[in-house]
């Protein structure tokens, strides 16, 4: 369901797309993300920075994009967000010292926990499992650094595709190839950690 609410707009992106044309396809998507922040409200109670800063930037790039007629303006949307990600992770680390890679890691290797432990009705040691890994800090400031790297890449990448390739091609490559290229860094993450995870009984 996480998944499915995560990618909502950009499937609806996508199956506009094909039915209409780029233009349409932005409105739906900028419809789409007001959409799932109202959901993101009542069932959390807020709505995340993170969904504000992606909310607006689609809402800026999507108008212009409708406004001028120019799909180029929509282009740019996902290499500006990458590079505000590829960015926040270097700035929150080596300015404020805190480990962003961390913090959602251990997010959700908590939530997986914490699943665990509910479906097999073991009684939870503790609200957050995920914090008594020993996972070594070296460890994280790496993750760090190459999911910063990553993000900084796509930004590129996104560019390149979008004015070396055909429209119909930058859509497919926003849609499945940029999920293909986030699915393989998250199996590879999870092969880095998964030594410092407990075994299952």
């Amino acid at each position: 369901m996480t998944f499915i609410l995560e990618y909502f707009p950009l499937i609806l992106f996508f199956a506009v797309y094909k039915f209409m044309d780029i233009f349409w396809a932005t409105g739906v998507l900028i419809v789409a993300s007001v959409i799932q922040m109202i959901y993101q409200y009542f069932t959390d109670g807020k709505v995340s920075q993170r969904h504000w800063v992606f909310f607006a930037i689609a809402l800026l790039l999507g108008g212009m994009t409708i406004l001028f007629q120019d799909e180029q303006f929509i282009m740019w949307k996902a290499t500006i967000i990458y590079a505000i990600l590829g960015a926040s992770l270097l700035v929150s680390h080596y300015v404020f010292k805190k480990n962003l890679a961390k913090k959602a890691l251990l997010s959700v290797l908590n939530s997986a926990m914490l699943q665990e432990q509910k479906t097999s009705k073991e009684e939870a040691q503790s609200d957050n499992p995920a914090a008594k890994l020993d996972i070594p800090e070296a460890l994280f400031d790496r993750l760090n650094l190459a999911w910063s790297a990553l993000f900084f890449f796509i930004a590129v990448l996104n560019l390149y595709v979008a004015y070396n390739f055909s429209l119909n091609f930058w859509v497919n490559f926003k849609v499945f190839g940029l999920m293909a290229i986030t699915f393989v860094a998250i199996l590879i993450t999870i092969m880095k950690v998964s030594k410092y995870l407990p075994e299952d009984d």
